[in-house]
């Protein structure tokens, strides 16, 4: 069967003048989910119109149109075209299930609802030819989802091809959001497993993520286990949340050492009043500047959301709304227009009151007036809105953002992440019509970490950084949860080694590493007493999953003594817990690239080895054990010092294999 899925160009995405990127970050990943449920025999072509110049001249069997509330227009001219040729249309997407009777009239098939349940009933009623109008989602469940076609996007035109969703809908209801209408007959909130969402994720290759969920933080217990899971894969990482989520204690230091660098915050208002007419009671009462403090103190950047025409908003409100976002270093902003999509409680309630000024779907954008605003006129609303994004974004408020931040890298990289995103509009467009964006994704992963670092959270929380060895320990063998808590485990000292030895049926390279169960990090003179060694081993293998007889326990080295001896002395001296410092960061930093660069002019083995040992301790946070304390202090055994030769010779090969940091 020749299928074609078609996700058509919202209207600005096509705009002659400068291309805004956000049209060129994420691959149709809707359509990509469906696709999963085709044959594979079935001959699929999957186009965005957004990234690429439709093929509108082929004769598909079967042709689904995802449709938006902005690209209605424009798919119900690509539906009608498609079925003057005989093909069967298929239309769904939050404009179709806000408005199925509208759709309807250029579809032969109409989609209400998300597709889990829709989609492969109509598949099967299709091929048995008798597919009906209508179908309507009941059954809210992403438990068996077969894995996305992502062999159907073409990566290399998006700045951002690794997006995600593991959960569907979000558990509140606020009234100008279309979910409640798209969700409406079944749950309006729900995830994957954890297994199946690691899995996806472990699917996808590089480091960048952008979790498009609406509230990746809505379930906490699944939020929780997923980060836990996440950990230890060297991911950095986007999403969506809410105030509420980033000041739970602990969850947002979970997603943080899971990889989160930038989180998009639902701030809407600042009047009390505008939140409890618009039902976003979860707002209320939390302190805003307190969240984002937190967000900045774990080293994750703010885009912040602000919604502008609310009834309580008058003229003062963009003044004082952008005043405050620039004040608080917010990184980026996005601002909207209060925009009712049809099928949401604000669209009722502007329809009964007789506000809505037209129905043109293509103004229904955020980005225009489309009803009477209580305390503002339609231009004054217009003008404010736009007047907003060029004030935040005027480099005078870029710098004074920057200002806020505690160290010179954070203020980089706040200049470079806002100013990349809206001052450099002109070389976006460049680049897209280049198709080179895919080029510029190092540079994004580059700004995410702090251009090459991971910024340290004010408070440590005791996280230790892993380098594994994968080949050693057959880590592809365990399910994703598991393989997620062996990547953040840690390694063994003499005395457990012994006895792990015969669970792992492999001689384990041993010299005072550090070990992590359930949080808390043993050093290694906690491990002189074989009891107490004991104690943790049985611990360790009832809570870690054995394989072949073999432990998935991967090692963590920290530095040999000849490296500890090269390290400036503003390292050697700090003592042995806690974080670096941003000073000392900077110093370990710049000393690991010194050392290679005085060396004999090349990066060998050993240089090599001493720049990702120091880079490591700088990046990861490392608790340093005895690192801190003097040579005549730490003694002379094995046991009694922090030693690791950054190296590790396999039984099996005789291979000298060194850990990657």
């Amino acid at each position: 069967m020749r299928v074609k899925m078609i996700l058509p160009a919202l209207t600005e995405a096509k705009s002659p003048f400068f291309r805004p990127i956000k049209y060129s970050l994420f691959p149709p990943l809707g359509l990509a989910t469906l696709a999963g449920y085709l044959g594979a025999d079935d001959d699929i072509s999957l186009q965005d119109e957004h990234v690429e110049t439709l093929d509108l001249d082929d004769e598909p069997e079967l042709v689904v149109i995802q449709v938006y509330i902005t690209s209605a227009r424009r798919a119900y001219a690509i539906a009608d075209r498609y079925r003057r040729r005989g093909s069967h249309v298929v239309l769904g997407g939050l404009h179709p299930t806000s408005l199925p009777g509208e759709a309807a009239q250029h579809a032969d098939t109409v989609c209400i609802g998300p597709g889990e349940d829709i989609w492969p009933r109509f598949l099967s009623d299709y091929r048995w030819g008798r597919p009906a109008a209508l179908y309507r989602s009941t059954v809210r469940t992403l438990d068996g989802l077969p894995p996305i076609r992502r062999d159907l996007i073409k990566r290399h035109l998006y700045l951002v091809p690794n997006s995600i969703v593991v959960s569907r809908g979000c558990p509140h209801a606020c009234d100008f959001c279309y979910k409640e209408a798209f969700f409406r007959g079944g749950r309006g909130f729900y995830t994957q497993t954890v297994d199946a969402a690691l899995a996806e994720i472990e699917r996808l290759p590089g480091r960048h993520l952008y979790f498009l969920d609406d509230h990746l933080f809505g379930n906490v217990p699944f939020a929780t286990a997923l980060f836990d899971g996440m950990r230890g894969m060297n991911r950095i990482w986007q999403a969506a949340g809410t105030v509420a989520s980033v000041l739970r204690p602990g969850l947002l230091e979970k997603a943080r050492e899971a990889g989160l660098r930038s989180l998009f915050v639902g701030f809407e208002t600042l009047s009390a009043e505008n939140l409890r007419a618009q039902h976003k009671p979860h707002n209320l009462n939390r302190d805003y500047t307190a969240a984002i403090r937190r967000l900045h103190d774990q080293g994750v950047m703010v885009n912040g959301s602000f919604v502008f025409g609310m009834d309580d908003d008058d003229p003062t409100v963009f003044r004082r709304t952008v005043a405050w976002a620039v004040d608080r270093g917010i990184e980026t902003a996005t601002f909207h227009i209060l925009t009712p999509y049809p099928g949401t409680a604000l669209y009722e309630r502007m329809r009964g009151s007789r506000r809505l000024l037209h129905s043109d779907w293509d103004l229904y954008d955020t980005r225009h007036v489309v009803y009477r605003p209580h305390r503002l006129t339609p231009e004054e609303l217009e003008t404010g809105y736009w007047w907003a994004y060029e004030e935040f974004y005027r480099w005078g408020s870029i710098l004074e953002g920057a200002a806020s931040k505690r160290s010179p890298v954070d203020m980089l990289r706040h200049v470079a992440y806002a100013g990349g995103w809206k001052k450099l509009e002109p070389f976006w467009d460049l680049v897209i019509r280049m198709r080179r964006v895919a080029s510029l994704r190092h540079t994004l992963e580059s700004v995410l970490t702090g251009f090459g670092r991971y910024a340290e959270p004010r408070q440590g929380t005791g996280s230790v950084g892993v380098a594994h060895l994968d080949d050693q320990l057959d880590l592809d063998r365990l399910p994703p949860r598991q393989r997620g808590h062996a990547h953040r485990s840690a390694g063994v000292t003499a005395a457990l080694a012994e006895h792990l030895h015969h669970q792992i049926r492999e001689p384990v390279d041993h010299g005072g590493l550090l070990l992590e169960v359930r949080g808390r990090v043993h050093h290694p003179q906690d491990l002189h007493d074989a009891d107490h060694a004991a104690q943790v081993a049985q611990h360790l293998l009832e809570h870690r999953q054995l394989v072949d007889g073999r432990k998935a326990c991967p090692l963590v080295p920290l530095v040999d003594g000849d490296a500890r001896a090269e390290l400036p002395p503003q390292l050697r001296a700090v003592g042995p817990a806690g974080p670096l410092t941003g000073q000392e960061d900077e110093v370990a930093g710049a000393h690991a690239i010194d050392v290679v660069r005085h060396r004999t002019g090349r990066l060998g083995e050993r240089d090599a080895q001493l720049r990702q040992t120091c880079l490591g301790v700088v990046r990861s946070g490392l608790l340093r054990g005895d690192l801190g304390r003097s040579e005549e202090d730490q003694g002379h055994g094995e046991e009694g010092c922090v030693k690791l030769t950054g190296s590790h010779r396999s039984p099996r090969s005789g291979r000298r294999q060194r850990p990657s940091m």
